[in-house]
């Protein structure tokens, strides 16, 4: 299955062309970016086919980030998702930018639980914390540092997301078990692997739109997904 991802949710504009089965990247861009995701997403998608050597006829499925992340920033990628998808009659589906976090380490070689956060500001983070696997231990929700701190509990963990630093530093003062795993600070997700969430949810489950956790941001559930990868 041919999977078109795309992602401008955050601190990047990015789109990969993914065999979702093999994870094989036919081709892949990224660029960080706090402004000007809608100038710079059709060229970007352009060059990704371009570079594989594919035509959108032969794009089975489109797959967009939904959150939590800028409320434009959202709207842009989840827009040009369906209008590809209805143009092309192609199924479009969304993805939890916390799941597109978590998911490289995950299922990588050091399978520790993962806590991804993203920045929400004034102290507040966008949290899910999950097991090896990708079982759902703590989230998916808006909290304050220390309160997802403390949801994540002892033992090793590590830490994803533009604001992974931040979280590992506040669970030093929640937990009498401090071992961190890696601190890995991203801008966005890598976009490979919202192809490969994208290429095994369920389109009727996983709708390319935002679910609102409050005002001009998004969260969504990606458990079922994460398992399935």
């Amino acid at each position: 299955m041919l999977v078109l991802a795309l992602d401008t949710a955050l601190g990047a504009t990015s789109a990969a062309l993914v065999e979702a089965g093999s994870g094989n990247v036919l081709a892949s861009e990224s660029e960080p970016m706090e402004r000007g995701h809608s100038e710079a997403l059709m060229p970007m998608v352009r060059r990704v086919l371009d570079h594989s050597g594919k035509a959108f006829s032969q794009i089975d499925r489109f797959a967009v980030t939904t959150g939590p992340g800028s409320f434009t920033g959202l709207r842009i990628g989840i827009a040009a998702a369906r209008g590809f998808a209805l143009v092309h009659n192609k199924p479009a589906v969304g993805v939890s930018t916390l799941a597109a976090f978590a998911a490289p380490l995950l299922f990588g070689e050091d399978r520790r639980p993962v806590a991804a956060a993203i920045d929400a500001r004034h102290g507040m983070v966008f949290f899910q914390a999950f097991a090896m696997g990708g079982r759902t231990i703590a989230g998916p929700g808006l909290f304050s540092l220390e309160d997802a701190a403390r949801k994540i509990g002892d033992g090793m963990v590590a830490f994803v997301g533009n604001a992974a630093e931040k979280l590992a530093l506040a669970r030093k003062g929640t937990t009498t078990d401090y071992r961190n795993g890696a601190v890995t600070t991203l801008p966005a997700p890598e976009i490979s692997w919202v192809a490969r969430l994208g290429g095994v949810a369920d389109p009727a489950a996983a709708p390319a739109k935002p679910l609102y956790l409050r005002e001009a941001n998004v969260t969504v559930g990606d458990r079922a997904r994460l398992q399935r990868a």
